[in-house]
């Protein structure tokens, strides 16, 4: 996939705020410049994403899971995904994935989510974000991550090389992508709209580059491929170098077809150009360097070439001046 893919699926701020405990203030004061007490933090909990199929047919493994348990630690939370300082709200300090006992996957797998605890400074400037939490006003957030890697659930390739659809059926079972192989975690934000049914996560996906020998097998077998931007920009490239080189085929063809031509008129004169002309056109480059090579040394036995002429002309006059050598 090339360029980046931007879902937005959205997660909901849990609605437990516990008393800060000893062992966070620690975690959360690891970030901050002073030591800050437990009257100065407003503390509070949020389902980042899970394991489960979201609306665009996709869903985390419960590895990648894993992976984004680590690299979300520390991230900083704004507002509609707007990366200036000013909108940066809370930061998360812990991240944990957790089972949901008695839940299961809309594939029957136990469900798995990624749990996050974040804080705010209890300043007059942000008692109005604050509120908003508590009375549920901001309520669903989401995360932009990036993945190595979107595989097929019926067949296990990835989606940008096998032809099956997300959210179409094959043999019972629905395809839909697997997110694979998490390698960054950007940010977490406050949104208005949620887009997932119970947890979710914008998701920027920035694939593995295809290689051009991935792109062209996809090509010759028919299958439907998506490209990045970059990809693209590959393809167009390695076709304008296929151009000039065929350019450069069709220039040398005309050449050595002009060659045999020339070189037959003199070997083969009974044969007309046009004749020649049609029998060239059926061979390779191949074959009509062949019959260049064949017709020059014919050419050579029927017309002399012009330093033998010279040679033969040395020969006599160093023979007539024989007379005069002392």
């Amino acid at each position: 996939m090339t360029g980046e893919i931007k879902k937005e699926i959205n997660a909901v701020t849990d609605s437990t705020t516990a008393e800060v405990t000893d062992k966070e203030l620690e975690l959360i004061n690891a970030y901050s410049r002073r030591k800050l007490t437990k009257d100065e933090v407003y503390v509070f909990g949020v389902v980042l994403c899970d394991n489960d199929i979201d609306r665009d047919n996709e869903r985390f493994t419960v590895e990648s899971l894993f992976e984004l348990e680590k690299l979300f630690v520390g991230k900083t939370g704004i507002f509609d995904h707007s990366p200036t300082a000013k909108n940066q709200t809370a930061r998360i300090f812990a991240c944990s994935v957790e089972s949901v006992d008695g839940r299961k996957t809309a594939t029957g797998d136990d469900y798995f989510r990624l749990t996050a605890r974040a804080y705010i400074p209890k300043t007059k400037g942000n008692d109005e974000i604050i509120q908003a939490i508590d009375s549920g006003i901001l309520k669903e957030v989401s995360i932009g991550c990036a993945a190595g890697e979107v595989k097929c659930s019926v067949c296990g390739e990835s989606l940008n090389h096998c032809s099956h659809i997300k959210g179409e059926t094959y043999g019972g079972r629905k395809c839909y992508g697997e997110l694979c192989g998490i390698y960054d975690a950007y940010e977490w934000s406050f949104v208005a709209v949620p887009a997932q049914r119970s947890a979710g996560v914008i998701k920027s996906f920035k694939g593995k580059e295809m290689k051009m020998e991935e792109i062209l097998k996809s090509i010759y077998t028919e299958k439907d491929i998506n490209l990045s931007g970059e990809e693209c920009k590959k393809l167009c490239s390695y076709i304008d170098e296929l151009k000039k080189s065929a350019a450069d085929g069709v220039y040398y063809r005309d050449s050595l077809t002009s060659e045999v031509l020339r070189l037959s008129a003199v070997v083969q004169p009974d044969i007309s150009r046009e004749t020649m002309e049609s029998v060239a056109k059926g061979m390779s480059v191949v074959q009509l360097k062949e019959f260049k090579n064949a017709f020059e040394k014919r050419a050579d036995s029927i017309l002399p070439s012009v330093p033998q002429l010279y040679k033969q002309k040395n020969d006599i006059t160093a023979e007539s001046n024989g007379n005069f050598k002392i």
